[in-house]
């Protein structure tokens, strides 16, 4: 799923996720770690490993060659994963993109749509899953709600990784919610470009060329320096890797950035439509 959709493709704790946290929980006690002492010998944040033993993350490849150095655990959590992997109702294309993005040296997004989840408040978020069709029910709204918050965490826990966000205007323009779920979106957008890993820039609604009129896109460049891309629509998503693909991609969202307003400008824009200047 992309950062965007508010549809039901976001991992949630299932059978499978929740058997391969036991299992790497048992290994870790066994050697003696907590949570807290592993974390910094696998190169993760204990919160995310807490995440992924409590099956609400996937374990990215890296996570589970160190976790296996570490704990000794005799290829048993590669096992587990290989079977993770088969799981019925993950998509396997969002599967291998979500283990991408928490891997992601540099990430960069072009939305026309919605707000990307990864920029997304609370309340923003429940409003798109209320609306959501067909109706979800109120456990399912509060397990993709905290799918989104979990998966927002990347922000933080990354902050070595270079996030790029283009925004049509008009995204904030249709005030998703209502007047103040749209200014908490504006103040919490203004708060994350702040910080120095993150760039939002805004693309305005009167623009007489624009190099993403074929839709949303997400680009991705891993720890290895190779890149992907990731497209979505209504109920499917597609994981590109042929560099001639990617090259198109990469090509339009340079020109987009060179359309979109500048930097500082946005940020201005966004405080007009805060009414902070």
């Amino acid at each position: 799923m992309s950062s965007s959709t508010a549809g039901s493709n976001e991992p949630e704790p299932t059978d499978g996720l929740k058997a391969f946290g036991a299992v790497l929980k048992s290994f870790r006690k066994h050697a003696g770690y907590t949570q807290e002492s592993l974390a910094p010998e696998i190169g993760y944040s204990a919160h995310f490993l807490a995440s992924v033993e409590q099956g609400r993350r996937f374990p990215p490849t890296r996570f589970v060659d160190q976790c296996e150095a570490a704990l000794d655990a005799f290829g048993t959590l590669q096992l587990a994963v290989n079977q993770l992997s088969r799981q019925r109702g993950l998509a396997s294309w969002f599967r291998r993109w979500a283990l991408l993005e928490q891997e992601a040296v540099a990430l960069s997004t072009y939305e026309c749509r919605l707000i990307p989840g990864l920029l997304q408040t609370e309340a923003y978020a429940r409003t798109l899953f209320v609306n959501q069709l067909p109706p979800l029910g109120d456990e399912q709204i509060e397990a993709q709600l905290a799918a989104r918050v979990e998966r927002q965490l990347l922000l933080t826990e990354r902050p070595n990784t270079a996030y790029s966000f283009i925004l049509e205007e008009h995204l904030f323009l249709r005030r998703m919610g209502g007047h103040d779920v749209t200014m908490e979106l504006v103040d919490h957008v203004l708060e994350l470009a702040g910080r120095r890993n993150i760039e939002v820039q805004i693309m305005p609604v009167v623009r007489e060329s624009h190099a993403g009129l074929d839709g949303p896109m997400q680009l991705l460049e891993t720890p290895e320096n190779q890149w992907f891309a990731y497209s979505e629509g209504q109920r499917s998503g597609q994981l590109i890797s042929a560099p001639k693909e990617i090259s198109v991609l990469q090509m339009r969202y340079a020109r987009m950035r060179a359309q979109a307003l500048p930097l500082d400008h946005s940020r201005s824009l966004l405080e007009r439509m805060r009414g902070t200047r």
